[in-house]
């Protein structure tokens, strides 16, 4: 079988895979009233079904058993137990609740065990130091991921333009196991995204994007080689996941600015605020799209073409134009973000039942 039919067999199974299973997985969480309730720093107006990230973990999973399960058994048992473990951990955050310190040492973990099978960054020559900037970035990349969840279609669809750009390097490098590996991750999130494109009728929970997220993360560092000529290899992961780094650091400067803890969830992020300035959901998202396809057809181009010329002026456009957006965004009105201000009393929440009571359910069709 050619590349191009593995690669083509392994999308269709993987979205076949993935869509099939959200529709089960939609069904499934509205029976048990597994349900993400709105909220006031919340963006739905009713309850949404969860589990869509099992029906993407359980997916990909599935896929690469069947077509790629040699190098799954081989290479790829570790990068297959960490995902496991943070879609479980995920799970258990949907529906029962976790703080965020047992989710912290769970991403740790996950990068641990990417550590100990030798991918790690290799950046300053000294091991502690590569090891720790790869923690650094499987749980930058965790949590970026888990916060870009917060739209419908967003996360899922991001996920899938960058899953593009890796794969396109896998590809010409030869790395025809990661090129199935990419094939599979942008099947399922295709998959799900029929389910989850506005008006969402499932999200993907935490267990998806903490799942998604170290899936790139661990994608961004095996796609680099670490005997690379070229010693600004390190930007292209950074490139191609611009548009998660972007938006989180613009969240955490805003809160901090606002005296509002990190943790404290809220529309304030990229997608909320271009809603905000009058573009539809659709049309906002649609945006971010296309910036994130911007970014990844940039670090493409630095990895394929190994030189400063190409790498240095690309970086500084990209990063002129951050700066600039983030002074942008950061002018856009945050008085009604749902979340509390330092000098406010403490609002009521509505409770469980009470929000069921009075809020329409999503129902399966």
């Amino acid at each position: 079988m050619t590349t191009h039919w593995l690669l083509a067999e392994t999308v269709i199974l993987s979205m076949s895979l993935a869509g099939g299973g959200t529709y089960l997985a939609r069904s499934a969480a509205c029976r048990l009233r597994w349900l993400d309730k709105p909220g006031q720093h919340k963006a739905h107006s009713r309850p949404i079904p969860l589990l869509g990230g099992i029906a993407m973990y359980l997916g990909f999973i599935s896929t690469l058993l069947i077509v790629n399960s040699q190098w799954l058994f081989s290479q790829g048992v570790t990068l297959a137990i960490a995902a496991t473990l943070l879609a479980g951990m995920g799970l258990y955050d949907d529906l029962r609740g976790l703080n965020p310190l047992p989710k912290l040492v769970g991403q740790l973990g996950a990068g641990i065990a990417l550590v100990s099978s030798g991918i790690f960054i290799h950046i300053t020559g000294i091991q502690g130091l590569d090891i720790a900037l790869t923690l650094f970035w499987v749980v930058g990349i965790c949590n970026a991921l888990n916060l870009l969840d917060n739209m419908d279609g967003l996360s899922a669809g991001v996920s899938a333009i960058a899953c593009v750009g890796f794969g396109a390097i896998a590809w010409v490098q030869g790395q025809i196991p990661l090129v199935v590996v990419c094939g599979a991750i942008f099947g399922i999130t295709l998959g799900f995204l029929r389910f989850n494109w506005h008006p969402a009728t499932i999200f993907m929970g935490d267990a998806g994007s903490l799942f998604m997220g170290f899936l790139l993360a661990a994608l961004g560092l095996m796609v680099i080689s670490p005997s690379a000529e070229f010693s600004g290899t390190w930007l292209v992961p950074i490139v191609i996941l611009a548009v998660p780094i972007f938006d989180t650091t613009l969240v955490t400067f805003s809160r901090l600015r606002r005296q509002l803890k990190i943790t404290d969830g809220g529309r304030d992020h990229t997608s909320h605020r271009l809603v905000r300035v009058g573009l539809t959901v659709p049309q906002g998202v649609g945006r971010i799209y296309k910036v994130a396809g911007i970014c990844s057809g940039m670090g493409v181009a630095i990895a394929l073409t190994p030189s400063w010329a190409i790498a240095a002026p690309s970086v500084m456009i990209l990063g002129l134009l951050a700066i600039v957006a983030f002074f942008w965004f950061e002018q856009v009105d945050l008085s009604d973000t749902g979340q509390p201000t330092p000098d406010s009393h403490p609002a009521r929440f509505v409770s469980d039942s009470e929000s069921l009571a009075s809020t329409p359910v999503y129902k399966q069709p």
